[in-house]
């Protein structure tokens, strides 16, 4: 359902343009991409996700689209469009692109002015024919952006440019915009392709359930996609239950390091273990609305990414395997935000007041050594480099981490791109400025993400709240089930890098405190107020310094494995979440002793435990 609208004068007028036609056209919809890339991170604020530009310095080819004309004669041009580097700088931003037609650019440079979306001029065209090719011109290779492209004969338009005036737009183009098909009923949605998700869908389907299940994004893993590019952390095969984890086996990369080269990351494999007989798969399709039966969810709606259609799947049981908690705030499931204070719960690395800090979201990045000089351009937008600030590095960490302070969900856009700024303005002084500057003539920025790797966001409660004191002071539940095994790991700005960049740090240190591995009560993997509803991954029920230690990626996973499972007890009595702890834990018991996943295979996923516990370390003891 390609997104393409056109007016005559009952609607132009809606819209204060009284001429003889109008085209309105979502850029994401375009035929051929072309270079360019689909960015649905801010759906949640935008209704729609936008075409970006994303080269890393070297400008991308054309995307381009075939369109009908209501009729020919001559047109104006408007594209919706923002400068990204606004936030930090006066000057003219660099994701500078043309609107061309049949080929032809017209006259306005777009892209670089504005530092909110809005409807930008891009020029006037003459055409005798009755349709034309359309085409977005990148210039600079810098994430130039669109998110959508206005023809009309008029050149005086009043066009809607937020997120909300332009779904009102939408629903008054199409009256079947927000009007789902429905692709039937299943036994259990997972909303979210990441580990967790990949792992419930699969152990549920292993149960004989109708599974479907929904990603945001072209390709499966989530943080450990080639999108993403961060490694497989924590430990599988722990007591109680020591083949929860075979299943990440099946399908987990080998050795990886952050920022890896693409084929490390096996996106191959994630997708074909969903090719279990009995699991749906739905990508790229991002959940924007739910209807609700009182506290139960009947269905979630998803929109898909590119052409804008919207699906309706149903069931009894749903998981929230998004990281964000998206599914849960749609439903109205409780959750926290922030950093709860030292004392609601007696956490010792609890903060002495509550606040809406949180862990942040790296951009990973790595580069290549060329047979020659690599030319990268000047780029100074705001984070001004010196000789002393410089990180003079061929590849990121993990600690190249922003939004700290700032909105996981309704401010994700800034805090990507604050990184690109971070990672383009260093690299930039590093080959045209450094007194090193000759170490890295010959390297080029070969990768560099533009979706943003989370830790934390939103996490929904449930019926238990997993604390530092259970992980630190083992405190036993009867309703214990995969164990975390990495050290509580909470991040904070690096003193050094937030003094030289005031107001804008981009780098982070970490403070640790390890534990034994801990099973986490299966209390905290269902909603206590959304009655259908588990969640699994970083948005289970637990205290911010406790995410430190269960956001990691392996963890999740098995969190993943043992919801599904324990969605399968559901189905076996027509029942809920809460009531396989209340009535029908000893059910799950014997499938996690026997876990989703093949048993045998060799564990060769333990190269990357450096933050897991010890028995040897000494720093690991806690006597």
């Amino acid at each position: 359902m390609r997104r393409l609208f056109y007016f005559l004068l009952s609607l132009t007028l809606v819209l204060g343009c009284r001429d003889r036609g109008f085209v309105f056209l979502e850029a994401e919809s375009f035929d051929d991409a072309g270079g360019w890339v689909v960015d649905q991170q801010g759906m949640d604020v935008r209704g729609t996700s936008w075409m970006l530009a994303h080269g890393a310095g070297v400008p991308v080819d054309d995307a381009s689209t075939r369109v009908a004309l209501p009729c020919p004669g001559r047109y104006h041009a408007w594209v919706l469009t923002r400068n990204w580097t606004a936030p930090w700088s006066d000057k003219e931003g660099p994701g500078a692109f043309s609107l061309a037609v049949d080929g032809q650019p017209l006259g306005k440079v777009c892209g670089t002015t504005g530092g909110e979306w809005h409807w930008q001029y891009a020029g006037a065209f003459r055409t005798g024919d009755s349709a034309i090719t359309l085409s977005l011109q990148d210039r600079t290779g810098f994430d130039g952006r669109c998110d959508a492209v206005c023809l009309s004969r008029s050149r005086h338009i009043r066009l809607p440019a937020d997120g909300e005036g332009l779904h009102r737009l939408h629903r008054e183009m199409d009256p079947q915009y927000d009007k789902p098909r429905s692709l039937g009923t299943y036994d259990f949605v997972v909303v979210g392709g990441g580990i967790s998700g990949i792992c419930a869908a699969v152990a549920a389907a292993r149960q004989g359930l109708k599974v479907a299940i929904v990603n945001n994004r072209p390709v499966l893993g989530g943080n450990n996609s080639a999108e993403i590019r961060v490694h497989l952390g924590g430990r599988i095969e722990l007591d109680p239950y020591p083949n929860l984890g075979n299943l990440i086996k099946e399908f987990g990369h080998k050795k990886c390091s952050n920022a890896d080269a693409a084929e490390k990351f096996g996106d191959d494999r994630k997708e074909g273990i969903l090719r279990e007989e009995g699991v749906d798969i739905f990508m790229p399709y991002h959940a924007c609305a739910v209807t609700m039966d009182a506290d139960r969810i009947l269905s979630v709606h998803c929109r898909h990414i590119s052409n804008g259609e919207l699906i309706s799947l149903e069931a009894p049981l749903f998981a929230d395997c998004t990281g964000d908690g998206s599914l849960g705030a749609l439903a109205g499931a409780d959750f926290r935000v922030g950093r709860e204070a030292r004392s609601e719960h007696g956490e010792s690395m609890a903060p002495e007041t509550a606040d809406d800090k949180h862990l942040g979201a790296s951009l990973l990045w790595n580069t290549k050594e060329e047979n020659g000089p690599a030319v990268f351009p000047e780029f100074s937008y705001g984070l001004d480099f010196t000789e002393e600030s410089v990180i003079r590095a061929t590849s990121s960490k993990w600690d190249w981490e922003t939004g700290l302070d700032r909105d996981m969900v309704t401010e994700v856009e800034r805090i990507r791109d604050f990184g690109l700024l971070a990672v383009y303005s260093n690299w930039s002084f590093l080959k045209n400025h450094d007194r090193d500057s000759a170490r890295f003539r010959n390297r080029a920025l070969d990768w560099v993400a533009y979706i943003t790797g989370k830790r934390e966001s939103r996490r929904l409660m449930g019926d238990y709240i997993l604390t530092e004191n259970d992980l630190v002071d083992a405190v036993p539940h009867p309703d214990g089930t995969c164990s975390a095994s990495w050290g509580i790991d909470l991040h904070e700005p690096d003193s050094v890098n937030a003094r030289q960049f005031p107001g804008k740090p981009f780098k982070t240190v970490a403070r640790h405190k390890y534990f034994k591995p801990y099973p986490i009560p299966y209390r905290c993997l269902y909603s206590r107020n959304i009655a259908n509803l588990f969640m699994a991954g970083r948005d289970i029920s637990c205290t911010h310094v406790a995410m430190g230690a269960v956001r990691v990626i392996r963890t999740c996973g098995m969190m993943g494995e043992v919801v599904g499972m324990a969605a399968s007890v559901c189905h076996r009595h027509a029942s809920l979440p809460r009531s396989v702890y209340t009535d029908y834990f000893q059910e799950l018991v014997p499938l996690m002793e026997a876990g989703a996943g093949k048993q045998g295979l060799p564990n060769d996923q333990d190269f990357c435990i450096h933050g897991c516990y010890n028995p040897a370390d000494p720093a690991y003891r806690h006597d």
